[in-house]
């Protein structure tokens, strides 16, 4: 499949979708947004892909944000239906996908940039990265599932301060913060994730499916978190790959996952 505004490599297991529109610093549009989806879901049924990585071209940004003129004219019903298709379409869809999702952030994450950040299972930035969420300066807020995503990460109060200053925060704050999980030298972003998505592929993808699903179960309004884990728990018991890692871990050898 032919991308516009990507690109989307798959090697050794690990599938590289890298937002490629330098000239807006990877801003995010409609056709990105669609595209990104497209990607997303290629690398999730991708038999041979393992683990996902997000980044942005070049060295100054992830995706600095949204493409404000694409709806500087919208009113509110079609605010509303723009925040709905984009949650629907791209970043609840990466929140939810079972194939493990890592954002190497570049550079500035900002609007919906952090937003997309935010949607993926975690993050890693660089040294240069900056992030933020600066709706209020343009009199709206975020839309992307950034109020909702951001306080879930970083604690209620921190959350509050970012979206009403709209300042950005830079990778050692964000780190601090917990809204990423390791800052290392732009130069070497990509070798890091890659060696974490390493350590990930020796796991049973069904079981890291599953992990994915429960955690994300406990931060949805009437779920049962507890009662989604043991369900899943149970579940596990009827996989291959349950039946693989046991038999390896009693034969004292690694198991051998497939997806």
């Amino acid at each position: 499949m032919t991308f516009n505004n990507l690109l989307l490599e798959t090697h050794e297991g690990v599938a590289t979708i890298t937002i490629n529109r330098p000239t807006k610093l990877n801003a995010l549009n409609k056709e990105t947004i669609a595209e990104l989806h497209s990607a997303f879901k290629l690398a999730d049924e991708n038999t041979e892909t393992r683990v996902i990585l997000i980044t942005g071209t070049g060295e100054k940004a992830f995706v600095a944000g949204a493409d404000i003129s694409e709806f500087a004219h919208f009113n509110v019903d079609q605010g509303a239906a723009l925040a709905a298709k984009g949650q629907e379409l791209l970043f609840d869809f990466v929140e939810n996908l079972q194939t493990p999702v890592i954002a190497a952030v570049n550079g500035f994450a900002l609007g919906g940039g952090l937003e997309l950040a935010m949607a993926c299972h975690f993050r890693v930035a660089s040294t240069n990265a900056k992030m933020g969420l600066p709706e209020v300066s343009l009199g709206v807020i975020p839309g992307y599932g950034g109020t909702q995503r951001l306080p879930q990460l970083v604690g209620k109060g921190r959350a509050m301060e970012m979206i009403m200053t709209a300042g950005m925060i830079n990778a050692e704050q964000a780190l601090h913060y917990g809204l990423v999980n390791h800052v290392v030298e732009q130069d070497t972003l990509l070798e890091f994730c890659e060696g974490i998505a390493q350590k990930i592929m020796k796991n049973s993808p069904v079981a890291i499916g599953k992990a994915i699903a429960v955690i994300n179960a406990g931060y949805k309004a009437n779920v049962n978190g507890y009662a989604s884990e043991i369900e899943a728990f149970g579940a596990c018991f009827g996989t291959d790959d349950f039946k693989e890692g046991t038999t390896a871990f009693l034969e004292k050898r690694k198991a051998q996952f497939n997806k």
